[in-house]
């Protein structure tokens, strides 16, 4: 017997059961199958409306910068005024996601690279799987729509997040998951982004870019 099946004995013991009643299994799976939300902060909930303004907020809080779109076609166009006014080259690495795939890049006089970066890019477009009001965060996953190493590699990260998948709080963003992925089947990588990368570990001096983009631009387009 290893010494975690010897805890477990004891601890069964003590409890005067054998880990084999079928109620007691019943219960178990019925609780995993149906697991109990905790408490949800108020400060993401709300109408449409009242989530956005707490995305904005919070996300402007951490450092990043937020436009509101009506469009997706006007994402071409707004990534190209961004760059320009911080003096970038017109120049951006997006992966297969046919939500970027399929703009007008070209009509924006953009220069679009594909695929994963290597290191040398100065400006990578993702597409959010989601985002979260309460923390003004941005859920990415990973894969050829999106190549994690757009997330951490490039100075300078742009992400464009739909209205419509914009949520007050992370579990609801969890059971998102669970529902267009499928029971047990995840993501190899789900990156939660809140800000450009920063640390304060030398000499507790804030300092933006150190383990990834040192700014963040978010996109929100309403249709």
């Amino acid at each position: 017997m290893s010494a975690r099946d010897d805890v477990f004995a004891n601890i069964r013991r003590s409890l005067g059961v054998t880990g084999k009643e079928a109620t007691r299994r019943g219960i178990v799976a019925q609780r995993l199958q149906e697991p109990s939300r905790g408490p949800i902060p108020a400060r993401g909930q709300g109408s449409p409306a009242n989530r956005m303004a707490t995305f904005l907020t919070e996300a402007q809080r951490v450092s990043a910068s937020v436009v509101v779109l009506n469009s997706a076609a006007d994402v071409p166009g707004e990534v190209a005024r961004w760059l320009r006014d911080a003096n970038l080259p017109l120049q951006v690495r997006i992966g297969a996601d046919v939500r970027l795939t399929q703009l007008d890049w070209h009509g924006a006089a953009m220069e679009v690279r594909d695929g994963a970066s290597a290191g040398a890019d100065l400006s990578a477009v993702s597409h959010a799987f989601a985002g979260v009001a309460e923390t003004g965060s941005l859920v990415v996953l990973s894969g050829p729509d999106n190549p994690v190493t757009l997330n951490f590699l490039p100075d300078n990260h742009i992400v464009v997040l739909s209205a419509a998948d914009l949520f007050g709080d992370l579990e609801s963003v969890w059971a998102k998951l669970r529902r267009d992925h499928g029971k047990g089947v995840m993501p190899r990588t789900v990156n939660i982004i809140t800000g450009p990368s920063r640390s304060a570990d030398i000499e507790q001096t804030l300092l933006l870019g150190a383990h990834g983009p040192r700014s963040l631009h978010i996109l929100i387009t309403l249709a």
